[in-house]
């Protein structure tokens, strides 16, 4: 593939050469191309690029999972060394409210490893900035834990890992590709089908024309993590939009400026994601021997938490702020805004019983 190509040209010179190509491997050129996929540009968040996540829209989000995972601390004794880890951490502004908390438990801070998994360099340099007194390093991959305990939080990181699409027709599964048809990029299906067999049981026996979408980056992400965590202790906490059992839909999206964009056009330039299975995450969790609190959504996670009662104390403190934090409160906990829309899974070690899942 020339590589000095503008990503499009590159993308549809390798569908022309080769044949048509998974979702996942244009997932996977669109976001991560070492020089224009869309994570390796500038940054995406905020007013100015794409889209907002929580920690963006108030501090109480961040401040909130900074005492659960204090809490998960203290009910682990406590440990002198424990590695704190982030999977996409943004502008690092999810962990600098995190921290802002949790280092006000004496001995977190004198314990804490921070760890970040980031490959976007523009947000590299301003995780460096306002996280540099916690002096973090950078994971390469998912072995490169420090001794000692391992809590992990993933905010909006599984929904962006490239997923795979299958279409159920009369003859079996078949995968969903995209080539190129009168010289514009187009879905289409692979001729050769798939057993029944190959299929999880929740969606097997699907109707015909149904879509089924298997992450098997997040499976493994999660594997990797989740090992780790059984054999050091620990919890991995994952915030993201997505469905609590394994079922059939087409969730692929694109968004670009704050608004829905085709997922074809733009490649490098708009960003993709999809649902996230968290009963596929769960599984793989369970497979290697950790616990899973029921899936909760994030309204009831953050209001188990406390999140209205702190944001009563910031109104008290700040009046002139105070409508601005009725926003913010909002948008995170209502059903039909941040609320129901984004879920909350944890996965940890059997004994620990993380706050935030049951009333």
């Amino acid at each position: 593939m020339n590589t000095q190509l503008p990503l499009a040209q590159q993308i549809d010179l390798q569908i022309s050469t080769t044949g048509p190509m998974s979702v996942a491997t244009y997932m996977g050129l669109c976001l991560t191309h070492p020089t224009q996929g869309y994570y390796k540009g500038t940054d995406p968040l905020g007013a100015a690029g794409d889209f907002i996540t929580a920690p963006e829209i108030s501090q109480m989000f961040g401040e909130l999972i900074g005492f659960h995972l204090v809490n998960v601390w203290q009910q682990m004794d406590e440990p002198k060394s424990f590695n704190l880890v982030e999977l996409g951490p943004g502008r690092g502004t999810l962990m600098a409210d995190i921290l802002r908390v949790a280092c006000r438990a004496p001995g977190f801070r004198d314990g804490l490893k921070l760890k970040l998994f980031e490959t976007n360099p523009a947000l590299t340099a301003q995780q460096r900035n306002r996280l540099e007194s916690y002096e973090p390093q950078w994971l390469e991959n998912f072995e490169q834990f420090s001794e000692g305990p391992i809590l992990v939080v993933a905010n909006e990181f599984f929904d962006a890992l490239p997923i795979r699409q299958f279409v159920r027709k009369a003859d079996g599964w078949h995968e969903r590709m995209i080539g190129l048809a009168d010289g514009k990029r187009a879905f289409g299906l692979a001729p050769t089908p798939i057993s029944n067999d190959a299929m999880p049981t929740a969606v097997a026996n699907a109707e015909e024309d149904s879509l089924f979408e298997v992450c098997f980056a997040g499976s493994e992400v999660m594997s990797r993590v989740a090992k780790a965590i059984a054999k050091q202790g620990g919890s991995v906490l994952a915030i993201d939009y997505g469905y609590a059992r394994t079922q059939t839909g087409d969730t692929l999206q694109g968004v670009r400026n704050h608004a829905f964009a085709d997922v074809l056009e733009n490649p490098g330039e708009t960003d993709l994601s999809a649902h996230v299975d968290f009963a596929a995450l769960a599984a793989v969790a369970r497979e290697v021997g950790l616990a899973v609190q029921p899936l909760a959504t994030q309204g009831e996670f953050l209001t188990r938490l406390g999140i209205a009662e702190r944001a009563a104390a910031l109104s008290g403190a700040n009046p002139g702020s105070a409508p601005d934090i009725r926003a913010a409160l909002e948008r995170l906990t209502a059903r039909d805004q941040m609320g129901d829309l984004f879920k909350v899974f944890c996965a940890h070690s059997p004994g620990l019983n993380p706050p935030g899942f049951t009333a």
